[in-house]
C-alpha cells in the first residue's frame, strides 16, 4: 500500500466500525452491552409504543390502578438532551418543559446518536488492540500520527495533555530530588507532575510583551543562564503557545538545551495545528523539541480528553516513558476518544492545508468586520515572524526555516531583542479588548455570552475568541453582530478617537495583571523549589487576611482558572506585588482553584 492510500486510512476507527457491524453478542465490559441497556427506551420514545418487556414494580402492583399510573409516569422519564430557554421552551422543537426541567409529554431518553456511540464503546478484545501494548490497529494509528505530525514516535492520550505532561516529567525525573528547569507560568498538570516525581523546580521567568503586558515564554538568555547555573538539570520545560496564541521561535532554546545535553519538553496543548498550514506558526517538533504534548481536542477535531504525545531524538528514555504512560493513563482507555484521534489525524493527512481553509476564511471575515468597529482592538505581534519562507524563497537542503531566515534577513526574529518573546500569533486565537476602557475582559465576555457567543476565556483586559478549522463565516458574522450590539448599547458606535493606541497600551502594561502573568520581579530564575506529595500539616498553618499575607510562606496553591496556572506554590514566600495581583484578579471576578477560601478573603499560610 502506497503512502497516500495508507495515510487515508483510519485503522482504529475502521476496527470499531467492523466490530459494530459484526453484531456479536457481548459477554465482556462495558455493562451497557453496546447500548442494549437503553435501546428499548429509545425505540419506545421514537415509536410511541411501550417496550416489548415491561418491568413493573411490585409495590405499584399492590397499590392499585392509581399507583400504577404514577409508576407509569415515572417509568416514562428517560434522558433527553435539549436546549431550553428561560421560559421552559425547547429552542429546537418548541415543546414546553415543566418548571423542574421535565418535559411535559415526551419522556427523557438518550438521543440516538448517544446510543450509536455506545455501539463502538468497546474494550481490549480481539481486533481492537491494546493502548498499553499496541501491536495492531492502535500501533498503526499511532505510526500514522507520527508521520502526520513529524515525530519519530507518537502516543495517543486519553487523559488530555495532562497525561502527557505527567508522563514526560516522570520520565526525565528518574530519581528523587531531580532538578528540572520549568517556565513559571505553566499549567497545573506540570506542577502535579513535579509533585509526583518529588522533583525540585527552578522556575524560569517568562518574557513579557511590553505592548500587551502578557507573559509569553522565557527568553533564550534566561534559559541559557539557568542551564549554566544548573548543569545537572534533567531537562527544560516550556509552554508554547500561551492561552492567547502568542509565541516565538523555539529553535534557539532547543539549541541551548541540546548543547547542554538536556531534552526540551514543550507543552504545546494549544498548538496541535501548528505547522499544518503556511499561515500557521511552525510546530515545536520542527524547532527541535524532544517531547511535545498536544491537545488534539482543543484546536483539531478529537473528542474532549483526546491528546497526543510526540517524541523525537535520543534524549528521552522511551522504554521508561511507556511505563510512565501506563501509570498515568487508564487501563480501560476510551476507544471512541482514541478513534477520534485517529480521525483527526486522517483529516489532516487527506486534506492537508485545505483542512484550515474555511476556518481561516472565518478569521479573515472577522478581522475585516472588526476593523469597522474601532472600539474593539485586536492583539497582534509588533514584529511578526514569518512562519514559512515567502513564495519563491527556497530553503537550502539541510537548513531549517529559522536558519534560512537568518541568512536572508541577517537575524532571526527570535534573536531580535525588541521582539524576543512574541513574534508569532496563532491566527485562530483572536484576542480583543475594549479600546474605550469601558468593559473589562470579564465584562465583555459576559455581554458576548448574553448575545449567544461563548469565548474561550477572559482576563482583566482581554477576551480570547477561539476559531478553528470548524469555524464558519456565519460564526464570524454572528460575533460581529454581537460586538456591534454591545458597542451600540454602550453608546460608543463611533469612538475611533478613544481607541487605545499601542503606545498607551504599553504604558499601562507595567501594572497590567493577567492570569498568565505569574512573575517574580528582578530575577530570571528562582532557587530550586522542592515539590512533594507529603501534605502540609494543618496545625502548622494559619489563616491570614490576603491583605496581610505579604512576606508569609503560602501553605496552599493559588490557581486562577482559566487557564489553571498556579500563581503561588505551597512553601513559596508571597511578595507584595504577588498579593496585589491576587487581589486584583479576585476583585475582577476570576475564579480560583487550590485555595480553601474560594473568595480569597483569607489565605492559608505557614506559621512562623
Amino acid at each position: 500500500m502506497d503512502h497516500k492510500n495508507k495515510s487515508s486510512r483510519a485503522p482504529l476507527y475502521e476496527a470499531l466500525l467492523a466490530y459494530r457491524d459484526s453484531k456479536q453478542r457481548s459477554f465482556h465490559v462495558p455493562g451497557h452491552k453496546n447500548g442494549q441497556a437503553y435501546r428499548h427506551l429509545v425505540e419506545e420514545a421514537e415509536t410511541g409504543q411501550p417496550p416489548i418487556k415491561e418491568i413493573v414494580n411490585e409495590e405499584h402492583q399492590q397499590n392499585g390502578e392509581t399507583q400504577r399510573d404514577v409508576g407509569k409516569n415515572a417509568n416514562h422519564r428517560v434522558e433527553r438532551f435539549s436546549s431550553v430557554d428561560e421560559h421552559g421552551t425547547d429552542l429546537e422543537s418548541g415543546e414546553h418543559f415543566d418548571d423542574d426541567g421535565a418535559q411535559s409529554e415526551l419522556e427523557l431518553v438518550p438521543v440516538r446518536s448517544f446510543l450509536e456511540m455506545m455501539e463502538i464503546d468497546v474494550t481490549e478484545i480481539t481486533g481492537t488492540d491494546d493502548l498499553h501494548h499496541p501491536e495492531g490497529v492502535i500501533q498503526e494509528a499511532q505510526e500514522l500520527a507520527a508521520d502526520c505530525f513529524g515525530a519519530e514516535e507518537s502516543f495517543f492520550l486519553v487523559g488530555g495533555s495532562t497525561a502527557g505532561n505527567l508522563s514526560l516529567l516522570l520520565t526525565v525525573c528518574d530519581e528523587p530530588n531531580s532538578i528540572v528547569l520549568v517556565q513559571r507560568n505553566v499549567h497545573k498538570s506540570v506542577i502535579h507532575g513535579l509533585m509526583l516525581a518529588g522533583a525540585r523546580a527552578v522556575f524560569l521567568e517568562p518574557w513579557v510583551d511590553s505592548v500587551s503586558g502578557l507573559a509569553v515564554m522565557p527568553s533564550v538568555e534566561t534559559v541559557q543562564a539557568a542551564v549554566q547555573s544548573y548543569p545537572e538539570a534533567k531537562g527544560v520545560l516550556v509552554t508554547l503557545p500561551n492561552y492567547y496564541g502568542m509565541g516565538a521561535d523555539l529553535t534557539p532554546i532547543a539549541e541551548v538545551c541540546h548543547d547542554a545535553g538536556m531534552p526540551l519538553l514543550v507543552d504545546e496543548a494549544h498548538g496541535a495545528h501548528y505547522g499544518q498550514h503556511p499561515e500557521l506558526p511552525v510546530s515545536a517538533l520542527s524547532c527541535g523539541a524532544d517531547g511535545v504534548v498536544q491537545s488534539t481536542h482543543k484546536m483539531l477535531t478529537a473528542f474532549t480528553m483526546g491528546a497526543m504525545l510526540h517524541i523525537q531524538g535520543p534524549r528521552l528514555n522511551r522504554s521508561l516513558l511507556r511505563q510512565r504512560l501506563a501509570m498515568v493513563q487508564s487501563s480501560s482507555p476510551s476507544y471512541p476518544v482514541m478513534a477520534s484521534l485517529d480521525l483527526a489525524r486522517r483529516l489532516l493527512h487527506v486534506q492537508g492545508a485545505d483542512t484550515f481553509t474555511a476556518g481561516l476564511a472565518a478569521v479573515s471575515a472577522f478581522k475585516r468586520g472588526l476593523a469597522e468597529l474601532p472600539r474593539f482592538q485586536l492583539l497582534q505581534p509588533a514584529q511578526p515572524l514569518q512562519p514559512e519562507p515567502p513564495a519563491g524563497f527556497a530553503v537550502p537542503a539541510g537548513m531549517s526555516v529559522s536558519a534560512a531566515q537568518q541568512t536572508r534577513e541577517g537575524l532571526t526574529a527570535a534573536a531580535m531583542p525588541a521582539a524576543a518573546g512574541y513574534t508569532a500569533q496563532d491566527p485562530f486565537k483572536a484576542v480583543i479588548y475594549d479600546g474605550a476602557g469601558v468593559l473589562s475582559g470579564y465584562g465583555l465576555q459576559q455581554q458576548l455570552e448574553a448575545c449567544g457567543c461563548v469565548p474561550e476565556m477572559s482576563d482583566e483586559r482581554y477576551v480570547v475568541l477561539l476559531f478553528s478549522l470548524g469555524s464558519t463565516v456565519q460564526d464570524a458574522q454572528h460575533l460581529l453582530q454581537a460586538l456591534h450590539h454591545i458597542s451600540s448599547a454602550n453608546g460608543h458606535e463611533q469612538i475611533q478617537s478613544n481607541a487605545e493606541p499601542p503606545q498607551q497600551l504599553a504604558k499601562g502594561s507595567a501594572h497590567y495583571i493577567s492570569t498568565w502573568n505569574n512573575l517574580q520581579e528582578n530575577t530570571r530564575y528562582s532557587e530550586p523549589i522542592f515539590f512533594t506529595l507529603q501534605p502540609i500539616v494543618e496545625t502548622d498553618t494559619i489563616n491570614v487576611p490576603i491583605e496581610e499575607s505579604a512576606g508569609c510562606r503560602s501553605a496552599e496553591m493559588v490557581v486562577p482558572y482559566p487557564p489553571g496556572i498556579p500563581l503561588v506554590y505551597p512553601g513559596e514566600r508571597l511578595s507584595p506585588s504577588m498579593v496585589a495581583r491576587i487581589q486584583l484578579l479576585r476583585d475582577e471576578g476570576a475564579k480560583f482553584h487550590g485555595v480553601s477560601d474560594a473568595s480569597l478573603q483569607v489565605l492559608k499560610v505557614m506559621k512562623d
